[in-house]
């Protein structure tokens, strides 16, 4: 997938308000136009097939009902959203956490806290199409 950020459709699945909040900030400055949000890891699936095509999520680990693993596996599952790049955004940003991250089978780590400064960055590279791998 390579995808300008003006035109990438990008869903966020993250418990915290104010992480969701730095998060669509960043991505504005990025210039991303269509960014979307879910508090949880339940019915994520049934909520990202409302949005049509997604070219990247960003993926809490810990959320309420499901977390982050539960819902990748849901979402690897359906068809509809095999081009997507899946990344993993968490505070359990160790080597160990990417590790297991990595085989579960997300295409990225970002660790948290977010770097402001990094942030913006390691998006384009993704949307470009290359991995990024980042515990901090």
């Amino acid at each position: 997938m390579v995808r300008s950020p003006h035109d990438a459709t990008i869903l966020i699945v993250e418990d915290n308000f104010n992480n969701f909040l730095l998060m669509t900030r960043l991505l504005a400055f990025l210039g991303v136009k269509k960014c979307e949000w879910k508090a949880s890891g339940w019915k994520v699936l049934e909520f990202a097939e409302t949005l049509g095509d997604i070219d990247l999520i960003l993926m809490d680990l810990m959320l309420p009902d499901t977390d982050g693993y539960g819902a990748l596996e849901r979402l690897r599952a359906h068809p509809t959203f095999e081009g997507a790049s899946i990344i993993a955004v968490t505070a359990h940003s160790s080597i160990g956490s990417m590790r297991k991250a990595r085989a579960a089978g997300f295409d990225g780590f970002i660790g948290k806290p977010l770097d402001p400064d990094r942030f913006p960055e390691q998006i384009r590279r993704i949307l470009l199409g290359e991995e990024v791998w980042e515990p901090q």
